[in-house]
């Protein structure tokens, strides 16, 4: 079951659960010879440092990079969304298989689900992670139940997207 790592105080229950899960949003290099390793989730700190006042809680699902998830790790995640008391959840989640955990949550009812990533650490000055997350903590906020990715400055329908390796971006599908 996931583990609860932060909690806004004052927050009888949040507004939004932020489920972390790894991916390249939480991965640390130790120099340039070095494999990654997913660290300790930045997603409260990057937060508090944007003096975020909507009550939210963060939960460790996961620590791995999004190629080694399996289907168990899916259903993990779809069980954890199903059984939070918060009908608005965030999931950060590596980018290369993101869209395959966006159809296993499909079948879930009542919830805004926005699964969130990077293409660069949260770690490195030059990342995308900080905005991701802020585009994500919105989008779950305003949107419709359903499951929304949101990556690249714009929101997905999470059913309809898929990442474009050569542009290193995402893109809609119809």
């Amino acid at each position: 079951m996931a583990r609860v790592v932060a909690a806004k105080e004052n927050a009888a229950v949040s507004d939004v659960l932020i489920l972390t899960t790894g991916g390249t949003i939480d991965k640390l290099y130790f120099d340039a010879l070095s494999t990654y390793q997913i660290g300790e989730s930045v997603v409260d700190r990057v937060l508090r440092t944007a003096q975020v006042k909507l009550p939210y809680r963060v939960a460790e699902v996961l620590r791995k990079d999004s190629l080694e998830l399996t289907d168990d790790d899916r259903a993990l995640i779809a069980q954890t969304v199903a059984d939070a008391p918060e009908r608005r959840v965030i999931i950060t989640h590596g980018t290369d298989t993101m869209t395959h955990t966006a159809q296993a949550l499909a079948g879930l009812r009542g919830k805004t689900i926005v699964l969130v990533g990077a293409l660069a650490p949260a770690r490195f000055a030059e990342s995308d992670a900080t905005f991701n997350l802020g585009m994500a903590l919105a989008t779950a906020q305003v949107a419709a139940p359903g499951v929304w990715i949101a990556m690249n400055g714009t929101i997905f329908d999470g059913l309809r997207v898929r990442k474009d390796r050569a542009a290193n971006a995402f893109v809609a599908v119809d």
